[in-house]
């Protein structure tokens, strides 16, 4: 979401005509298929089951604008949370609250600050991603929160400057999939429901926008258009979402971009085709902030539940509310499409444990720390205690170090580390210490001051303390005696070149590159990076010290890589460390690696190139389509990241899923166990005719606003009509009275039995695809052996080559993070589904092996593996 106010202009409701429908100047233009009507919920869907009988019994209760008032939000700052939905008081169901952001509670206080996706992505270790995705679940329910805005698998990462890409884990699908599911698993095991995000091509932050575009300068009438092909969106940028669904996400969120120029979140090809049929999605689609752009066209699209529910910030307009209750009475939205999205609104919340009987009371607000004030704040009404500045933490800050330290990769180490009570210790840089504005002194974290352990925009949240790297350092060395002296100025050049001059200096050098959401605006760089190198001429300072000193040690802090080539194999840069955004125990994480007390294994999740150029993806910086959306094309397909870099056949300075150890492993005896599984059959069946749950009044004046019941608030966005004269007059719609059948695309109202998708599941399957997708074809083991002197950990990676001329050289399928002892083995043991060794098909609209020979490699990185065998 965003912060900013959108200035695009709002048609009449009766023009929101869905965008499968191109205009002419569009048609050369790439183009999103329509497909509808939009899938309704199974009611014996694997793991839904009683979720769907309880939504069913709750939602057959409901009246009409009860229904609409699920799915529409109040507008912005209507209530506390920064998403709140209509309540249904009759019931005693209070208003949902859905609150970013993905590392912690955003405008909240006493919340823990995580470390990013993108870090923990980093340990690749499902435990520790589970761990953090349950506390995260854990301090949202105890604040009153029912839907994190989280995780992220938009961006995955396609261009290495992209803004966001720290909020997500990885450009690698595999590794994004696995993280995402246990996130998901964790925050719902906790009891509030997660939503993934940001459904789908969300690449940059440019142009994802019209006001925000506007307000720069570029006079665009629509957002940007990711240009994805059916093979690309299938292997690469849907893969994790697949994993959300499998591991029961409840929500998922449409992003702000279009998607072959038809909007995201009424992009019927891919809410109703591939998310709701494909994938058998069953929980709600719920759209980014102020990224829903039509009223009716965007529910029989697909989309569930509008965001905050103005059509712009604070204007008290909705395309839903009112109108969908509308839209329901001159039947341009039928009935059954208004009921689906509550009953899976109400099975998404039941589904992670919660009842209507005994719901957590909202205990924050988003707009002010002040214990009372207005409950509506943008119309400045109801006042009353509004914030009971509840202790959510508990003992996550420990959890919080493990991870810092545990993600930490340690890049390169010419035997400097760990460090052992060093004599004489210089400490340079700005991102070693604080800001001093203090951790939280930018809103949103929107400025790079002091050390950065964390990206600027919505996915941030109040640092309840944070830890510098200075203050742990300066403790470790009360305990060793060592002598620790600290220049905080990037720019001190003579204090520095005095101090890292000194007879057995050990610098060590922090330095940090920085990135965020596009409604904030940081030295130029407008969410996206301008370029990938250290910010306060961070290289040039490595340089200068590195010159000086011959011990000196490097920390990086960034959102991602950074151009290292100038300075990385210098013999006086002794070793290197990327430390990520770590949270709030930054300090003492680095510490724990730094002095050893914790082993680094953690593998690097993106790729370090030696040129920004061999990423092969750059960012649109200037509309390339007039005035029309601004066109993105990705003509690399699959090829992102290290796929990339080895298509080119160019050599990285540091390869994704590279890490050092302080000690050292072996790998050896590769076995393939082929299973008896039997031969891919495609789905059949039919989904049964659209159910609908309760009847209601076509009588307009049933609908009128109940002003004997509560008082109108300003802006607030309501269910009822202000007139009963006509629903013409109840809707100011001056193009008002177009039928469906005029308006909206073929079978956009259809409510008959129909085919199920051969890609997708059964009836009473889990969803996320077609089941025989996820039998398992191989078992993989291999044997690990700790040949150096210290206990560790190693992370071996299974890659697999698919073996076709447009297939990547090898694709991750599988990893582990092992413990073993010195001297011992382990055994490395990884499942290859059918899925894992599958192309998508874009003739026959389905997933099937080819007959390519294909290879598995087991090793501990994407460029050495020294074990192979050929699969049967």
């Amino acid at each position: 979401m965003q912060l900013g106010k959108i200035l695009a202009q709002i048609p009449p409701i009766a023009q929101f005509v869905i965008s499968d429908n191109l205009q002419v100047d569009k048609r050369d233009l790439a183009h999103s298929e329509p497909h509808y009507p939009s899938p309704w919920m199974s009611p014996t869907a694997q793991g839904w089951e009683d979720a769907y009988a309880k939504a069913r019994a709750f939602v057959s209760q409901l009246t009409l604008t009860e229904k609409v008032n699920l799915t529409t939000g109040v507008g912005w700052e209507g209530e506390q949370c920064v998403g709140q939905v209509g309540s249904i008081p009759r019931l005693g169901f209070r208003s949902l609250c859905m609150q970013d952001s993905p590392l912690g509670i955003r405008f909240a206080d006493y919340v823990s600050a995580f470390s990013s996706g993108q870090t923990v992505a980093a340990t690749f270790d499902r435990s520790l991603i589970y761990r953090r995705g349950k506390a995260m679940g854990e301090e949202n329910k105890i604040k009153g929160v029912d839907v994190l805005l989280g995780p992220v698998a938009g961006p995955i990462g396609r261009v290495a400057e992209g803004g966001r890409n720290w909020e997500g884990f990885s450009p690698d699908p595999y590794l994004t999939g696995v993280a995402i599911a246990e996130t998901i698993k964790g925050i719902q095991d906790a009891g509030v429901i997660a939503c993934a995000k940001h459904y789908i091509g969300n690449e940059q932050e440019h142009f994802r926008q019209v006001g925000e575009s506007q307000g720069r300068g570029f006079n665009i009438s629509d957002p940007i258009s990711s240009n994805i092909d059916d093979k690309t969106m299938h292997e690469l940028y849907l893969w994790p979402f697949v994993d959300a669904v499998r591991a029961g996400v409840g929500s998922i969120m449409c992003s702000y971009n279009q998607v072959n120029n038809s909007g995201a979140c009424q992009n019927s090809k891919l809410l109703n085709g591939i998310l709701k049929g494909e994938l058998g999605f069953q929980g709600f689609v719920m759209s980014d902030w102020q990224a829903q752009h039509s009223g009716a066209a965007s529910a029989v699209a697909g989309l569930d539940m509008t965001m905050p529910g103005d059509t712009e910030f604070n204007t008290g307009l909705s395309f839903w509310g009112t109108n969908l209750t509308l839209a329901v009475l001159n039947g341009t939205v039928p009935q059954y499409r208004v009921d689906d999205m509550a009953m899976r609104i109400m099975a998404a919340y039941f589904k992670v444990g919660r009842t209507v009987e005994d719901q957590d009371p909202i205990t924050f607000d988003s707009w002010t720390r002040d214990t009372f004030g207005p409950i509506h704040f943008a119309a400045n009404e109801g006042y009353q205690q509004i914030n009971w500045h509840v202790d959510a933490q508990k003992d996550h800050g420990d959890l919080i170090r493990e991870i810092g330290a545990k993600a930490t990769v340690l890049l390169k180490n010419e035997g400097v580390l760990p460090l052992k009570k060093p004599k004489f210790l210089a400490v340079i840089g700005e991102d070693a210490g604080p800001s001093p504005l203090g951790p939280n002194g930018f809103s949103d974290r929107g400025g790079d001051e002091g050390t950065l352990a964390m990206g600027w925009g919505s996915g941030s949240a109040d640092f309840p303390y944070l830890i510098t790297p200075i203050d742990a350092l300066q403790y470790q060395a009360l305990d060793d005696h060592t002598r620790i002296e600290a220049v905080l100025d990037n720019y001190a050049s003579s204090t520095i070149e005095a101090l890292v001059t000194q007879e057995g200096a050990i610098a060590l050098v922090f330095v940090n590159a920085d990135s965020g959401e596009g409604y904030i605006e940081v030295d130029g760089n407008a969410g996206d990076r301008k370029n990938l190198t250290l910010w306060g001429s961070g290289d040039e300072l490595i340089k200068n010290v590195s010159s000086l000193c011959n011990n000196t040690i490097v920390v990086i802090h960034s959102v991602g890589p950074t151009i290292v080539t100038d300075w990385y194999d210098s013999p006086n840069v002794t070793a290197i460390l990327w430390a990520g955004l770590p949270g709030q125990e930054s300090g003492r994480a680095i510490v724990d690696v730094l002095y050893g007390k914790v082993n680094p294994a953690a593998r690097t999740p993106f790729t370090w190139a030696a040129n920004a150029e061999d990423y092969g993806t750059e960012i649109l910086t200037e509309p390339n389509n007039g005035n029309g959306a601004p066109q993105q094309d990705f003509p690399e397909g699959v090829f992102i990241d290290y796929r990339a870099i080895d298509h080119a056949n160019k050599t990285p300075i540091f390869e994704f899923g590279f890490g050092l150890s302080y000690t050292t492993f072996e790998y050896s005896d590769l076995q393939v166990i082929k299973a008896n599984a039997g031969a891919y059959q495609p789905t059949t069946g039919q989904a049964p005719e659209a159910p609908t749950f309760g009847n209601f009044s076509r009588e307009l004046d049933d609908y009128l606003f109940p002003e004997s019941s509560f008082p109108y608030v300003w802006q607030y966005i309501y269910p009822y009509v202000n007139t009963t004269s006509s629903l013409k007059d109840a809707s100011k719609d001056p193009e008002y009275g177009q039928t469906a059948e005029e308006f909206l695309p073929p079978g956009a109202i259809d409510s008959a039995a129909h085919d199920l998708n051969p890609a997708g599941p059964g009836l009473a399957d889990q969803s996320g695809g077609n089941p025989e997708l996820f039998d398992v074809l191989y078992t993989v083991t291999a044997t690990i052996t700790n040949t150096g002197a210290i206990v560790g950990e190693e992370v071996p990676q299974l890659y697999v080559s698919l073996g076709g001329e447009d297939d990547p050289k090898v694709l991750l399928r599988g990893f582990d993070r092992i413990r073993i002892d010195p001297g011992c083995t382990a055994t490395f043991t990884a499942e290859l589904t059918r899925r894992d060794i599958s192309n998508w098909d874009v003739e026959a609209q389905n997933w099937a092996v080819t007959s390519a020979p294909k290879t598995v490699y087991v090793g501990p990185s994407s460029r050495k593996l020294p074990l192979s065998a050929t699969l049967s």
